[in-house]
């Protein structure tokens, strides 16, 4: 012990004395090996999506070896790098992974309250009750974290459609929940970030033109496809529903939005220190659990996805990335793509301290286009928990065609209609 304890120490020691700067590591054909041994990652996780959490997790191992043995990490080099590494990226991880677990959670009560059931009764016949169940996704989102909708939304829609829900709807559902967030500063953690950062609420609401176009644009096609593959049925009781269930719900999602909405406006500080957010639906949780209990039993398979984003992202958060190309509309739209297999936060991190964005442009980009592949978004982990056959990127891209033409659309209809307008923190014209 003593021995281990001294190793520690020799490791602490180099950042003590000198400011570190983390070594270029070897490159093929021009790209740093890291993004090599990511990108194999993210292929393996398409080939072998019936083990996507052994594919990320050896993936992080690697990635974090090469670090540890050969490039250093951002903050300081071997064991000290890494625990100042962890040290800023473990409330993000930590938020992620509790509302992960929470809102499976909040979704089974959601679902044993027996309101999904009652919904076909609310809905329009056809397809258009199939888009207008996407437009409240969307509405939802802009208000509530845009995990909570996604999961909410493919809980309705599992409830509607017998179990039988088309992968394209599926695809749309997580496209409704990420469009809706993207101009709202509460609905996203990418525009949250933005908001603790110092831009208005007001520069990122443009995004709503470019999400509302791609809602349109996805949401017709995909409701649709799922009209033709199983018409919604009609509901198997009387209409009775269990009004508790139903009230530990909404205080569940009001405290998730009492909880953002303050720490974000008074304690901004310290937003960033701890898992407000996180924390606040677990308590809810615990609170309410004597009145109901919840399905305890759901956490292990809910746990199994959540650790793989989690791997993903934290595999994203090392990657050599500090610089990004000049702000413009082109970078904006790349990172959009880029967003679909590279985790959506540290890219919004960046782009935040670089500065000169369009905000709201930005935020529609990094917020919507994770939607085009599965685990580009925390919403799309969290619906393959109760949807396993998402987590094919073939599939997804085969029958989501339309969100990844929905993207391109929006993007260019919100560029049309108030050009590239990069702003301040503070609202001001950027220098």
């Amino acid at each position: 012990m003593k021995n281990l304890f001294i190793f520690f120490l020799v490791m602490l020691l180099p950042v003590q004395s000198f400011a570190y700067e983390r070594a270029d590591g070897p490159e093929l054909a021009g790209i740093p090996l890291d993004f090599l041994l990511f990108g194999a990652t993210l292929i393996g996780v398409a080939l072998f999506h019936n083990k996507v959490l052994q594919v990320a997790l050896s993936g992080l191992t690697l990635i974090l070896a090469y670090n540890f043995l050969v490039t250093g990490f951002k903050h300081g080099p071997g064991m000290a790098g890494l625990i100042g590494h962890f040290q800023h990226e473990w409330v993000i991880l930590a938020n992620l992974f509790c509302l992960l677990m929470g809102f499976a959670l909040l979704a089974d009560h959601f679902e044993r309250s027996y309101v999904p059931e009652l919904i076909p009764r609310l809905l329009p016949a056809g397809w258009i009750g199939a888009f207008v169940l996407l437009c409240l996704i969307f509405i939802l989102s802009s208000f509530l974290d845009n995990i909570a909708a996604a999961i909410i939304g493919g809980t309705i829609a599992l409830s509607i459609y017998d179990k039988r829900v088309h992968l394209g709807f599926v695809v749309a559902i997580v496209a409704a929940s990420n469009a809706g967030g993207s101009g709202s500063v509460v609905g996203d953690t990418t525009t949250t970030m933005m908001w603790i950062a110092g831009v208005s609420p007001l520069s990122v609401l443009p995004a709503f033109i470019a999400a509302l176009t791609a809602l349109m644009v996805f949401g017709i096609p995909a409701s649709i496809q799922q009209t033709q593959y199983a018409p919604m049925i009609k509901p198997a009781h009387g209409g009775k529903y269990d009004k508790m269930r139903v009230a530990i719900v909404f205080f569940i999602l009001a405290v998730a939005i009492v909880t953002n909405v303050t720490v974000n406006v008074s304690f901004g500080q310290i937003a960033d220190h701890f898992p407000f957010i996180g924390v606040a639906v677990w308590v809810a949780l615990l609170i309410s659990a004597p009145l109901r209990a919840p399905n305890w039993k759901l956490l292990p398979a809910t746990a199994r996805g959540s650790l793989f984003l989690l791997a993903l992202v934290t595999c994203a958060s090392l990657m050599p990335v500090e610089k990004l190309p000049h702000p413009s509309w082109q970078t904006a739209l790349t990172l959009g793509f880029i967003s679909s297999i590279f985790d959506n936060i540290p890219l919004t991190a960046l782009a935040i301290k670089q500065k000169g964005y369009d905000w709201g442009m930005l935020a529609y980009a990094v917020g919507f286009g994770g939607s085009m592949i599965w685990f580009g978004s925390s919403a799309g982990v969290a619906i393959s928990n109760s949807i396993p056959e998402a987590r094919s990127v073939f599939l997804w891209l085969r029958h989501g065609w339309h969100v990844v033409l929905g993207y391109v659309i929006g993007f260019f209809v919100l560029l049309a209609a108030m050009g590239w307008n990069p702003t301040s923190f503070h609202g001001g014209v950027a220098h």
